[in-house]
């Protein structure tokens, strides 16, 4: 079965926001054996989206569109969709039951614009969205299934995972995809397709091999379709293990999750603590390990230490060292890394000092240079990088080497 989404709005066209929806239903759909065709995002314009409908519905079985359903001039979606299955409207008695609830509860007048959104095209089935105003709308055209949804992203995904994809997999017999996915560091993509490009050659032509390569790590992820689960599983297992036996050394974990969760997971094992001391991240380091549910098992906190006065009274890193060598120094973060674990009493810390861009390079120390410290009780290794001028990709790839360097040193050191 194929799929093809269409988000609808030129907020996301001019990038005022990051689509999100997109990538969500197409890993719900993936899991359930349904094949992404395409993606598309159109304007708030009748006849763009009138195109998009149109050469869709000759390459896809199922159309998932969200955005442009809310009560605004500029919402023209519900119209559009009338126009192209040539309906016209009647009101929904369970979608306006829906939003008089909802404007009762939260004790706001009833408008008529509000009234309309329960205006839906007459031939289509609505499927009541419980958490908004804009209701489902679904349609069958020339055997190929269209499901209208608001693009609220929490609205679209209860609908989904409540009414759509039960539906989905009730009315259809879809085939199992079956993923699995090793997480390797320390190796580039290139290299890594090198090592195992005749494990590649031999797979069989219902498994694939894709390279998900990322700031420090490359993913390798097989991907298997078919009839039989469990058949499918095995196999995918089978080519897994040679590539793991190949690559061994660059492997961090067998499974389909961040590099910073496989180390928080390593440290949480062994009974390790963590704290960091960040200059020119800004906590992106922290950021990142504390999105994870758990980490306080492992992370115990750290400091955002711009100034020269927060790294000499938080970090204990001594005033004679930056009047010497300067923040950005191997001097620097050496105790700024060494300070954290004596200060946040840890066994492990990350520290990371250097100049971000776009300016404040100097000759000798240009923007993009940036100074990592990984230390232990028993061991600290520092290491500079030269990075580019572009801020927000230099903070990515300090955090990402920071994070490499950690696992590298609990590899030597556990």
């Amino acid at each position: 079965m194929l799929a093809e989404i269409i988000t609808i709005g030129d907020e996301i066209l001019i990038g005022q926001i990051v689509d999100t929806n997109s990538a969500w239903m197409a890993k719900q759909l993936n899991l359930i054996g349904v094949s992404i065709k395409q993606i598309t995002s159109v304007s708030d314009d009748e006849q763009h989206i009138l195109e998009a409908l149109k050469l869709a519905e000759n390459r896809a079985d199922l159309v998932l569109i969200t955005g442009g359903l809310g009560p605004t001039k500029d919402d023209i979606t519900k119209k559009t969709l009338a126009k192209y299955f040539n309906m016209g409207f009647r009101n929904d008695a369970g979608a306006l039951e829906m939003v008089r609830q909802i404007f009762e509860k939260y004790k706001r007048p009833l408008l008529d614009i509000n009234i309309a959104q329960a205006d839906v095209p007459d031939g289509c089935e609505v499927i009541v969205n419980k958490n908004g105003t804009a209701p489902c709308m679904w349609f069958e055209q020339n055997n190929t299934i269209f499901i209208s949804m608001p693009g609220v992203p929490f609205e679209m995904m209860y609908l989904m995972d409540d009414e759509i994809l039960p539906r989905i997999k009730s009315r259809f017999k879809l085939p199992f995809i079956v993923h699995k996915t090793i997480l390797t560091a320390n190796i580039g993509e290139s290299f890594l397709a090198k090592e195992i490009e005749e494990i590649e050659d031999s797979l069989p032509v219902h498994i694939k091999l894709a390279y998900l390569p990322k700031l420090g790590h490359v993913r390798l992820r097989l991907s298997a379709k078919g009839d039989d689960e469990a058949k499918l599983k095995a196999e995918v297992e089978v080519y897994a293990q040679q590539i793991i036996a190949k690559v061994n050394k660059f492997v961090v974990i067998d499974e389909d999750i961040a590099l910073e969760k496989a180390i928080l997971n390593l440290m949480e094992s062994k009974g390790l603590t963590l704290s960091t001391a960040e200059s020119c991240t800004g906590g992106y380091i922290a950021h990142l390990i504390t999105q994870h549910p758990g980490c306080s098992s492992v992370y115990w906190g750290g400091a955002v230490a711009y100034a020269y006065e927060l790294k000499e009274s938080i970090l204990g890193v001594k005033e004679h060292t930056l009047s010497t060598f300067g923040a950005v120094s191997e001097q620097t973060v050496t105790e700024m890394a060494e300070g954290a674990i004596k200060h946040f009493k840890t066994d492990y810390s990350i520290a990371v000092s250097g100049i971000a861009g776009p300016d404040g390079g100097t000759a000798d120390k240009p923007v993009g240079t940036v100074w990592i410290a990984i230390s232990s009780k028993k061991k600290t290794v520092a290491k500079v990088f030269n990075f580019s001028n572009k801020r927000i990709q230099n903070i990515e790839r300090s955090a990402a080497s920071a994070l490499t360097m950690l696992l590298n040193l609990l590899k030597e050191t556990v």
